[in-house]
């Protein structure tokens, strides 16, 4: 419904006090800096970084290509690996030295990074009590390096420092020159059902197999950059990783019963597969529908005899920051072919898992894949990779073109809603991962929310699209807000470093993805904001974005000044509770004569000069070369003249004026205003977060109208502001944020009656109840003014 508003001349409301200078709250002692610009608070831009948000002319990034080959060791549970990489400095810098990280050293009980955090004492069974070791003993985990060396052979010298590894070169390595080095390394793959961690394996007692992640498996490469140099912060399991873009090839030697699946593309399926599983491959390669690869009998049959023999596959994959991969006699694999829209790309979408998964992966694992990939390149750049796999290994984690997830079965095959809904969620978040950070490839060790909270927010996009009853549970405004209600002792910004955070999931993933679509819904719109957020995307593609790349460009593209909101939901803890604090109710008093002129007398004694005349003003007045506009005009000169010498006061002359007050009010114009009934809701601010104001009006025949008031609204008063509507029609209530789009934490103070307790006696009211007074002592010609007010907080 249309919202009809009449605009009325004040002087038909009788309360002289009703007027636009005393509704206007006065801005004084109540203004902030909520809507000042970020200023300095944003790197200045610069060659590399623009004001706009867009990458700079000089804009550069290094790059490392990689040529690995591993060996799984299922007996020993070990890996076995030997890297050729080809560092490239396209940096204007000279490096001495390259940084590199050691990841696995995180399950190291000697080598780790050391964050130690508090313990206390827990209640526990006898059998996990052991004593403290003191000095700590090596656990055998981690990275044991065999040999570094240049690409001839000869050693290089480097330095261990728990998660890192520096590599000193034998001379700088200059702009636009590139540096071959060679690591041989091994390691202990580590239970991560019981250490953590991401990579690992899982044992599954009932068969004797493993399932193995093979992931942060090898010395990789630092990102070394414009804005920060070296991004060499210790690995603590937490803050994941920036990583340098490449081009990998890797050769993977495990038992020949093993399904292995990578980033990027196998090269040798013809020589691994057997004749069947290659046949179902090229025919899922044209399927609308998952087809199996490796059916659920031949992975049953495979778990119960351990082969002796041992096949190597080959992967290759270009313009990807890393790599990981999986390796198993238990999977399970289908596939089918999605194409995307945007681009024509042909993609593999495929799936793995164990028998305990089969029930529900078999279902919508690959299905999932397809619709992550498709609606992700809708919403931010088109997907350009040729595969895209999930893999079922009970968590939860991603890398290039393939992820790991969970969402398995009871025993009988059975599962609950939750944990379908579970695993699909999973699924869509993992695999959208592949747009945040891998192709957009944000600094996860510093900023967590850049990686997560983007990746979660369009993960809510991609799950309303699968299912719009989908329970979704990050990003509608309403499910952050007991986050939102934590003492402030408990928040941090979302401007924090991943490592200092303590809840890391509301911070890191909930809160930006809600205020991404609180700014889509409420506060930009969907075409102004995925506009701007495909902007960003396709300017940051393959590339290191850093925030205030993405806040600069949101705003670029938008045309929308959104400082205040960047200060407010990322930069700072304060919640949105917007309260209507008081509704008043003033109907029009028609025995009012608005046609009665105010006159207004101006009298001109002398003319209007400053009390002090500063020395600007009596040198100009001396220079000879000056003309004042006043000499052209003779009149005006001798008016000066004469009262800058004190000489007789000029004649005054006297202006009137009439100021309308409105248009006479016949029997006709009473008729049609008497319904008019003016409501003045006054609005605080009570969590300190500004934010839209929406309201939904319902009235006493049922019928409802909607207004939203932009943020801006609060920029004079950030504390208290005013909306007066005049409505033909007696309101029943007011209800603010009626959808709960805003995340106020406080819905008790969003509603008005027009009936409800707790009412008000106002200064109309009074005045009111003064006329009626005056009438009856007879005071007022016998009149009753028809002045009503009621107020409510």
């Amino acid at each position: 419904m249309k919202l009809k508003v009449v605009i009325l001349s004040l002087s038909v409301f009788a309360y002289t006090g009703f007027t636009a200078q005393n509704i206007q709250n006065n801005p004084g002692s109540n203004h902030g800096n909520k809507f000042e610009q970020l200023g300095t608070i944003l790197p200045t831009p610069n060659i590399y970084r623009t004001a706009s948000g867009a990458p700079g002319h000089a804009y550069w990034q290094n790059r490392a290509d990689y040529n690995i080959t591993a060996y799984l060791d299922e007996n020993k549970r070990n890996l076995k690996g030997s890297e050729t990489v080809t560092y490239y400095n396209n940096s204007p810098d000279e490096l001495e030295y390259i940084w590199l990280q050691l990841d696995e050293n995180e399950h190291s009980s000697i080598k780790n990074a050391g964050y130690d955090t508090s313990s206390i004492i827990r209640p526990s069974t006898t059998e996990q009590l052991k004593v403290t070791e003191l000095p700590i003993k090596d656990n055998g985990y981690g990275v044991s390096l065999e040999k570094v060396t240049d690409a001839s052979g000869n050693p290089l010298k480097y330095t261990v420092n728990k998660t890192m590894m520096r590599i000193d070169l034998p001379k700088a390595l200059k702009k636009g020159e590139k540096f071959v080095f060679k690591v041989d390394w091994n390691y202990n793959i580590g239970n991560r059902m019981k250490m953590g961690g991401r990579g690992g394996y899982e044992n599954f007692p009932e068969d004797g197999n493993d399932l193995y992640t093979m992931a942060q498996w090898y010395p990789r490469m630092c990102v070394y950059s414009d804005f920060q140099g070296w991004q060499n912060h210790q690995f603590t399991g937490r803050g994941e990783f920036a990583l340098v873009f490449g081009n990998f090839k890797v050769s993977m030697n495990v038992p020949a019963d093993h399904i292995v699946g990578g980033t990027g593309e196998c090269k040798n399926y013809d020589q691994v597969l057997t004749s069947d599983q290659l046949s179902r491959y090229k025919k899922a390669e044209n399927a609308s529908e998952p087809i199996e690869i490796v059916t659920l009998d031949e992975a049953k049959k495979a778990e119960k005899n351990h082969s002796k023999q041992r096949k190597t596959w080959v992967f290759e994959a270009n313009d990807v920051r890393d790599f990981a991969w999986t390796s198993s006699r238990k999977f399970i694999w289908d596939g089918m072919r999605v194409t995307i829209p945007e681009n024509n790309n042909k993609v593999m979408a495929m799936s793995f898992y164990p028998k305990e998964s089969y029930g529900l992966y078999r279902k919508f694992s690959t299905k999932a894949v397809a619709h992550t990939i498709k609606t992700y390149s809708e919403f931010t750049i088109p997907y350009p990779y040729p595969v895209a796999q999930s893999v079922e290994a009970a968590n939860g984690m991603e890398y290039p073109m393939i992820c790991f997830n969970f969402g398995r079965t009871e025993k009988d095959g059975t599962y609950s809603e939750g944990t379908k809904n579970g695993m699909i969620g999973v699924i869509i978040h993992e695999v959208g991962h592949n747009f945040f950070p891998m192709i957009i490839n944000s600094d996860e060790r510093q900023w967590a929310w850049m990686d997560e909270g983007l990746n979660t927010f369009t993960e809510y996009l991609t799950e309303e699209k699968w299912d719009n009853k989908f329970p979704s549970k990050r990003g509608p405004a309403w499910t952050i807000v007991d986050y939102m209600k934590l003492p402030k002792d408990q928040l941090e910004p979302i401007m924090s470093n991943s490592e200092n955070i303590i809840q890391y999931g509301p911070n890191a993933y909930s809160k930006p993805a809600t205020g991404l679509n609180i700014l889509r819904e409420t506060i930009m719109g969907r075409e102004l904001f995925d506009k701007a957020f495909k902007t960003y995307s396709k300017r940051w593609a393959f590339k290191h974005p850093e925030p205030a790349d993405l806040f600069r460009t949101m705003e670029d593209a938008s045309g929308e000044d959104l400082d205040w909101f960047w200060r407010g939901w990322f930069y700072g803890t304060d919640p949105v509770d917007i309260a209507i604090d008081k509704v008043t109710v003033a109907t029009p008093n028609l025995d009012t004569d608005p046609k009665a002129a105010q006159e207004i007398k101006y009298q001109v004694e002398k003319p209007l000069v400053n009390s002090f005349e500063d020395l600007s003003k009596i040198r100009n007045r001396q220079d000879k070369n000056i003309t004042f506009y006043v000499d052209q005009d003779k009149d005006a000169q001798d008016f000066y003249y004469r009262y800058d010498r004190g000489q007789e006061k000029v004649n005054t002359k006297e202006y009137t004026s009439k100021v309308e007050a409105g248009l006479p009010l016949d029997t006709k114009d009473k008729e049609k205003f008497k319904n008019i009934t003016a409501y003045q809701i006054d609005f605080a601010n009570k969590g300190g977060l500004v934010m839209p104001i929406i309201l939904e009006f319902t009235f006493e025949d049922g019928s409802k109208l909607y207004d939203k008031s932009s943020a801006q609204i609060w920029r004079l008063n950030e504390q208290k502001v005013s909306k007066t509507y005049y409505f033909d029609k007696k309101l029943k209530s007011i209800q603010l944020d009626p959808m709960r789009e805003t995340a106020d934490i406080d819905t008790n103070n969003n509603l008005w009656t027009s009936n409800g307790s707790g009412t008000e006696t106002s200064k109309f009211q009074l005045f009111k109840q003064k006329q009626e007074g005056n009438s009856a002592r007879g005071s007022s010609n016998g009149k009753v003014n028809p002045m009503q007010a009621a107020g409510k907080s």
